[in-house]
């Protein structure tokens, strides 16, 4: 029998909170992928498309640059082209990414979750 430890409690909290969420568009991988660019947000960390691409352990190159696209049809980030280097796009995430993760913290704040 596993003990229960924080790791487990992490777990069953990220289970509780898969359950809860309300239902999005997103698929998995993009789901991932507007986590990570929220996380380089909120840290305050310029995020670049080649940094989502080495992001190899969710999807491949294609996958990745795929979803990138899709998240950007769907109005999640935007991609904007820097201002020396053409090649460079930075990853902004927009008003539509704030209010999905602000529905998230509804969902946690109302069934009382602690980290």
């Amino acid at each position: 029998m596993i003990t229960k430890n924080s790791y487990l409690r992490f777990l069953q909290l990220v289970d509780l909170i898969d359950g809860l969420k309300p239902r999005s568009q997103l698929d998995k991988i993009e789901e991932h992928l507007l986590n990570h660019i929220a996380l380089s947000a909120a840290q305050g960390r310029d995020l670049l498309v080649k940094d989502l691409i080495c992001l190899q352990k969710i999807g491949s190159l294609a996958t990745l640059h795929n979803r990138i696209k899709s998240l950007v049809t769907s109005g999640y980030i935007r991609l904007v082209t820097d201002d020396v280097d053409i090649r460079k796009k930075h990853v902004v995430i927009t008003a539509k990414t704030n209010k999905y993760f602000e529905k998230l913290s509804l969902v946690i704040d109302k069934k009382k979750l602690i980290f």
